[in-house]
């Protein structure tokens, strides 16, 4: 199947950045990654799958801990830029593939924990993504979905101002629109987790879009309201965000047969 239009934004989107990315510390802050690895519950048999894995920072961090790894991700830098990372690190146990969240190219049960990061807000229609995660799993396996959540009340806002930093943003969705997404798909839920992940402006926004995000930013940190839902701060070396985010880890219930499931309401 051909890319869409929003498949191509990505791609043109994650290809410019993919070198910055990759090297950006934000992507791999300890305490973060303790927390999906915490949710995920990977051991020394698990075989993982990294949904929309990026530079394969998650994927490799976590190979250290599983017996294999796969990462998928639609844009090919990407892609490569998780193969030098597991080059660097030496890790023989991590494998690639270039391919979309909503239709895995892999088949039912075939993996033990399936997670994805940072990737839901790109998604036209992340439910499909979680129920093609949720067929690849195997029945009594664990999903896990770490994201942006803002409030409802600055979920607006939020998307608005994202928009302008990243063109390929589609929707952060609130806590609660993420976890109805599990409902939706019959999963069992898990566990909830979440933190506030900092970061200084000028480093993840850039083009003609920062003047007029720095100005919305601004507007909070003035009025003393936060209704952009990032906390805004102004210190001595520059405008700081903080992302609100939730780790939410569900499992497939061991009576389901494989494939995607009826929506459930």
């Amino acid at each position: 199947m051909p890319p869409t239009a929003h498949d191509t934004r990505i791609i043109e989107q994650f290809t410019r950045q993919a070198e910055q990315f990759a090297r950006h510390p934000i992507h791999s802050e300890p305490e973060a990654m303790a927390r999906l690895f915490r949710a995920a519950m990977v051991g020394p048999e698990t075989r993982v799958l990294d949904v929309a894995c990026g530079p394969g920072i998650v994927a490799c961090a976590v190979a250290r801990y599983a017996a294999r790894v796969t990462g998928i991700d639609l844009t090919p830098a990407m892609i490569a830029q998780a193969r030098k990372r597991q080059d660097r690190e030496g890790l023989m146990n991590v494998e690639w593939r270039v391919g979309d969240a909503t239709g895995l190219p892999f088949t039912d049960r075939t993996f033990d924990v399936v997670l994805t990061r940072y990737s839901f807000h790109h998604m036209t229609e992340p439910v499909l993504a979680l129920g093609e995660m949720r067929r690849v799993c195997r029945p009594g396996g664990r999903l896990v979905v770490t994201d942006a959540t803002p409030s409802a009340e600055a979920q607006a806002r939020y998307n608005r101002l994202e928009r302008l930093r990243d063109p390929s943003h589609t929707s952060a969705l609130t806590l609660d629109q993420l976890r109805a997404l599990g409902r939706e798909n019959a999963l069992s839920e898990a566990a909830i987790d979440g933190y506030g992940l900092e970061a200084r402006l000028d480093t993840i926004a850039y083009g003609r879009g920062i003047s007029r995000i720095a100005e919305l930013l601004e507007s909070d940190i003035a009025t003393g309201e936060d209704r952009t839902g990032l906390a805004p701060q102004r210190r001595t070396d520059g405008l700081w965000i903080r992302f609100p985010i939730s780790i939410v880890a569900w499992v497939v219930p061991p009576d389901q047969p494989p494939g995607r499931p009826a929506q459930v309401t």
